[in-house]
């Protein structure tokens, strides 16, 4: 019985350590690229769910919004249980789930059902992303090859949103938006089979403790939070919305107080003394409110305004998806050379032009604007992500580096979340239906403004948090978790 695992094992070692790790990471980026299309293909085809299941924007922002809490809320958890019983077979569930939840929405006979599914997939996908970058943190450990194989990783991320608009919108007018969830399980059920083969088992050397108490109170932070931002402009600061906002403050409380009590937190704490990772989790929050508001935006301005058809609108996107794709290995390779000071300031410097320039009066979209303002997003967004992940995990060691991977996956999670939810509120504040051209051409235009302010929060932070000073403090703040460990 023990030999077919032995002979895998040695097939495995057998093959050339360079190959092996090409492969680890062709993998795990399948994982990436299907969590990513699955978001950017959907938000060309919301304005045909909308019709469909005559459904309002509010509904529209919850197909989007479901499957973003889940993955932002369950991120650490999943990171931390791949570190205790293995990372591919927690990777390879996340997979067959994933697959389960694209087929099940695929089928969706209604609004409810599909949003119902959609937190299954969700569910999948908490348990790919965080899993993934921690297979690669621990295939890829020197410092340069961590960087330049993050980098392919997060470039990943650009080809997926870049591929998913133009495949949505071909597939939405070739043949329905159910079409879009289908396409996902080929893909993940050759992830699974690939996994399964070349794939190492790897886990923690010492196992965390699961913090269950945090796991549902950074859920009750996360769902309520989402929740109330979504319903405000429905509902006004009514007393329930007033008690969802309440909830995540008292949440977020008790959260902070239950984990500095925790010998074993599922959030801990002390990552947050160091400057850079706390710079990157909060870049990451902001860059990805940015992306996710950008996204869901643009989808209703290029369709309902412009009456793009779904493929227009997916190739007018993909100047900003194209050099997203582009800029985040550039990135990486700048962030293994230089440090990630270089990538965060332009990656903030550019999304700050490009709020800059909307919110500057003109009575006509003008194409070429649009065009030069869709690069800007793509080419700020391209430097920022593979500095994210790079300065959340610099320094931290091999046995944290899943956990710190876990935080920044989650803020790039919930920032997805948070934009859907306050550019969506933005645009429910100001018109019942989007064909009302000017008002929601307000609403465009308040939307710009934040994120371009964005862009300027990025930048502040990102030179900040790379300071000497904070990099030194960074050392120390490591050193500490180091002897605190030995002891």
């Amino acid at each position: 019985m023990a030999a077919p695992p032995r002979q895998r094992v040695t097939r495995q070692a057998a093959q050339p350590p360079r190959a092996r790790g090409i492969l680890v990471l062709a993998i795990c980026c399948c994982s990436i690229f299907i969590v990513g299309l699955d978001t950017s293909a959907l938000n060309v085809a919301l304005p045909s769910i909308q019709q469909d299941f005559n459904a309002s924007i509010q509904g529209a922002q919850w197909t989007l919004a479901s499957y973003m809490l889940v993955l932002a809320s369950f991120l650490i958890v999943s990171a931390s249980i791949g570190d205790r019983i293995g990372r591919r077979r927690v990777f390879q569930v996340g997979l067959a789930v994933f697959a389960l939840g694209s087929l099940l929405c695929a089928l969706a006979p209604n609004l409810g059902w599909l949003i119902a599914f959609r937190i299954l997939q969700g569910l999948g996908g908490s348990m790919l992303n965080p899993v993934a970058l921690s297979i690669i943190t621990n295939t890829f450990t020197e410092r340069r090859a961590r960087a330049k194989a993050i980098g392919f990783w997060g470039a990943t991320v650009g080809v997926s949103v870049a591929a998913g608009p133009i495949l949505g919108g071909v597939l939405v007018q070739a043949f329905s938006w159910r079409a879009i969830f289908l396409i996902n399980v080929p893909i993940a059920i050759t992830a699974f089979i690939l996994a399964g083969r070349y794939i190492r088992e790897s886990m923690a050397a010492k196992h965390r403790r699961l913090d269950l108490f945090a796991q549902v109170l950074l859920v009750l932070l996360v769902g309520s939070l989402t929740y109330g931002i979504i319903e405000l402009p429905m509902r006004g600061m009514s007393p329930s919305i007033l008690g969802f906002f309440l909830g995540a403050i008292g949440s977020f409380v008790v959260l902070v107080w239950w984990e500095m009590r925790r010998r074993e937190p599922l959030i801990d704490l002390r990552f947050f003394r160091s400057p850079p990772f706390s710079g990157a989790t909060a870049i990451a929050l902001l860059a990805y409110t940015a992306q996710g508001g950008f996204l869901l935006l643009n989808t209703f301005y290029l369709q309902d305004v412009l009456a793009f058809s779904p493929v227009e609108a997916g190739l007018a996107i993909l100047p900003m998806a194209a050099l997203l794709a582009v800029f985040s290995p550039v990135s990486g390779r700048v962030v293994a050379r230089y440090g990630p000071r270089p990538s965060l300031v332009i990656g903030g410097l550019s999304v700050l032009v490009a709020g800059v320039i909307t919110v500057i009066p003109h009575s006509d979209p003008h194409y070429f604007r649009l065009f030069f303002m869709y690069c800007l997003i793509g080419f700020g967004l391209g430097w920022t992500n593979a500095a994210i992940t790079n300065t959340a995990v610099a320094g931290m060691p091999n046995r944290q580096a899943g956990v710190a991977a876990g935080i920044a996956s989650t803020m790039r999670q919930l920032g997805q979340t948070l934009g859907v939810a306050i550019i969506g509120s933005i645009i429910a504040g100001q018109v019942v239906e989007v064909a009302q051209t000017p008002a929601f051409m307000r609403a465009y235009h308040i939307s710009w403004a934040v994120i371009g302010a964005i862009g300027l929060a990025n930048l502040v932070i990102g030179l900040i948090s790379t300071s000497t000073r904070a990099m030194r403090s960074a050392e120390l703040n490591t050193e500490r978790m180091g002897a605190a460990a030995r002891d």
